[in-house]
């Protein structure tokens, strides 16, 4: 089956659609793009660049895709936009190339729900089963781990790393790493607790949470050192496997936790 694709619509000739792939009025695709079967694109969407799109994803009307990064370094290089499959992308969406400075690819990976102005810049990386309210803006280099959930006007500093199944209050300003499982909010940024709610929606067991939350206080309430917060943890994971990807997470952190 041939999918509707708007007469009003530009796509570039060496473009490489599937054949169900909806694309709205006044769309433009550019050349090096690629996408996958059942997306949908909505009317006055712009895709440029190298930009690789898969299965099952609808993306709403107005939003941008592909374009050259905001960096003043970036010199015409071939770097790319790869999005997965079944992603929800909303109106007035933006997301950037990579740059050589780093890997070279944005990458946004599969179900995730993005919201209206939303902006990815360069070089972001993006996990699976996330959550980016309004307005959500990640500046360069920034990496966003599986089932996060950032709460509208939430504004990330380049390089920032953000864990899995953590969220964010409305209007937080992230300047450092924020560990897995944790709720954080405000400006300047402050843990307040685990998203426990979160967990136990994601099937995560009360021993398993319980766990969690001992951690926690390890971390932000016992009094220890970074350092010596590490490694108590690292001794909590070999009782409770979920607490790898939290001890994992620290020590990798280089620009320093949320405190």
């Amino acid at each position: 089956m041939t999918a509707m694709r708007h007469p009003t619509a530009l796509i570039h000739p060496n473009a490489k659609l599937a054949d169900d792939v909806a694309v709205g009025a006044y769309s433009i695709i550019g050349e090096h793009v690629e996408i996958g079967a059942g997306t949908i694109i909505g009317s006055h969407v712009v895709i440029h660049g190298h930009t690789r799109i898969g299965q099952r994803n609808h993306i709403f009307q107005f939003s941008s895709l592909g374009e050259i990064p905001q960096d003043k370094k970036y010199a015409n290089e071939p770097t790319r936009l790869e999005i997965g499959d079944d992603n929800i992308i909303r109106e007035f969406c933006t997301f950037n190339l990579g740059t050589v400075q780093d890997g070279g690819v944005t990458r946004v990976g599969n179900h995730n729900w993005i919201m209206a102005y939303v902006h990815l810049a360069h070089d972001c990386q993006v996990g699976n089963h996330t959550i980016f309210a309004n307005n959500s803006q990640l500046a360069g280099h920034v990496e966003v781990h599986d089932y996060a959930i950032l709460g509208g006007f939430t504004v990330v500093h380049q390089f920032v790393k953000i864990g899995a199944h953590i969220i964010t209050g409305m209007g937080t300003i992230l300047l450092q790493d924020v560990p897995p499982y944790t709720l954080v909010s405000g400006n300047p940024s402050a843990p307040h607790g685990i998203n426990s709610e979160g967990l136990k929606r994601r099937g995560f067991t009360s021993p398993a949470i319980m766990a969690i939350k001992r951690a926690y206080k390890t971390l932000y309430k016992s009094g220890l050192s970074f350092a010596d917060a590490k490694a108590e943890i690292e001794k909590q994971v070999e009782a409770q496997p979920e607490l790898k990807i939290l001890a994992d997470f620290l020590a990798q952190s280089e620009r320093g936790i949320v405190r």
